[in-house]
This record gives C-alpha cells, sequence and structure tokens, in this order.
C-alpha cells in the first residue's frame, strides 16, 4: 500500500464520495495536477499549482477557472469542461486524519 502525506488546510472539507458533487476539499488537486493544471504549470506530479485556498468559502478552489471566470464566461465554461467541474468527484484517493 503507497502512502505519502498531503498537507491541507484544517478548515478544509471532508472529501465527498465518488460521484458526489465537488465540495472544494482539495484533494485531488493537492495530490496531483489535472491535465490542464499539467499544461499550464508544466508539472506532471505534487499538488497543483493552480490550487488556491478561499478563505471566504473555507474551500479550495482552480485558480484556472477563476482567472476563466474574469476573462469572460466563454473560457470559463472551457476551462470548466477542462477540468471536469460539474462532473462530481472522481478522486479515489481516501484520506486519513493525522495521528495525533
Amino acid at each position: 500500500m503507497n502512502e505519502r502525506v498531503i498537507h491541507l488546510h484544517v478548515g478544509a472539507p471532508a472529501k465527498p464520495a465518488v460521484g458526489e458533487p465537488c465540495n472544494g476539499c482539495g484533494l485531488c488537486c493537492a495530490a496531483e495536477p489535472c491535465p490542464l493544471g499539467m499544461v499550464t504549470s508544466l508539472q506532471r506530479h505534487g499538488a497543483c499549482a493552480a490550487l488556491r485556498w478561499d478563505a471566504q468559502g473555507s474551500r479550495y478552489r482552480c485558480g484556472l477557472l477563476a482567472d476563466a471566470t474574469r476573462a469572460g464566461p466563454l473560457r470559463a465554461r472551457i476551462v470548466a469542461r477542462w477540468i471536469a467541474a460539474g462532473n462530481g468527484c472522481d478522486s479515489l484517493l481516501e484520506p486519513a486524519s493525522e495521528a495525533g
């Protein structure tokens, strides 16, 4: 069994079950970038450089989608499709709380 430590904000919501709507837990993006994140950050491993903590919403957000939203609705729709926004959680990662 492979294990690795991924640090998330203490206020982040718990990971939803696979297929449930994304709640901004950040686990998938903190583990590795999506294909769009790989292209824009030029990295294939580690946390996505576009992952942003939203303190007001107490959740993680995609910086690429936030930037695209400011650029206009067409760009936002394209980026949302590329990152599979709205398709539900597809991360098979299972978090374990820190022993302490």
